[in-house]
């Protein structure tokens, strides 16, 4: 295992799970080195606000080519801002986070991801998997060549596509909760450890 990963702890959440998964350090610094996790529970505003000492520290890395994942709320706080509550997000995505509309929330459970184009996340891994989400908000954009992965919970003509896997560069996302979601969500995770610059 790889042991250049920090687990970014926010004091808010549990991050064992994660790191048990991901190797590396959890650690309230991201640090000057290595891959950079950003664990996904809680709120939007009060994650948002633990991140605040980190958010230059973070984009600095982004912008030196450091890779990035966010998991679940992590993915929603690369983007601009979210229903969920004031404060600006990381912005380092385009698109804003909307709470589900016309379904029942939260989307607890198994659910498909499809493949929108290739991915590094999804190597060994088929197309329409299955991974685990908690969430009562998800991601829009009109960026649709940031999109990898998209999900539709509900019916096909009642329903709501969301992304789920989202990729710019060296910064990913994903809605569901990889650490939970067995020998699939492992082997994305152990694709994350093993991106190269």
């Amino acid at each position: 295992m790889e042991d250049d990963t920090v687990v970014l702890d926010l004091g808010i959440g549990n991050v064992a799970n994660v790191r048990k998964v991901t190797g590396g350090t959890v650690s309230t610094d991201i640090g000057e080195t290595g891959k950079i996790v950003l664990p996904g529970v809680g709120n939007f505003k009060g994650v948002m606000e633990a991140l605040e000492p980190q958010r230059g520290a973070l984009l600095d890395a982004v912008e030196e080519g450091r890779y990035v994942l966010g998991i679940c709320l992590g993915m929603q706080l690369l983007f601009h801002a979210s229903q969920e509550g004031e404060g600006k997000g990381l912005g380092i995505m385009e698109g804003e986070v909307k709470r589900f509309v016309g379904v029942r929330t939260p989307h607890i459970g198994w659910n498909r991801v499809r493949f929108e184009k290739d991915c590094p996340l999804f190597k060994g891994i088929p197309d329409g998997s299955h991974f685990y989400f908690v969430h009562s908000y998800h991601v829009s954009t009109d960026d649709e060549n940031m999109v990898a992965g998209s999900t539709l919970y509900g019916e096909e003509d009642t329903g709501v596509r969301f992304p789920s896997v989202v990729w710019d560069g060296n910064v990913f996302g994903v809605q569901f909760h990889p650490e939970k979601s067995s020998v699939h969500g492992l082997r994305l995770l152990k694709n994350f450890r093993e991106l190269r610059t």
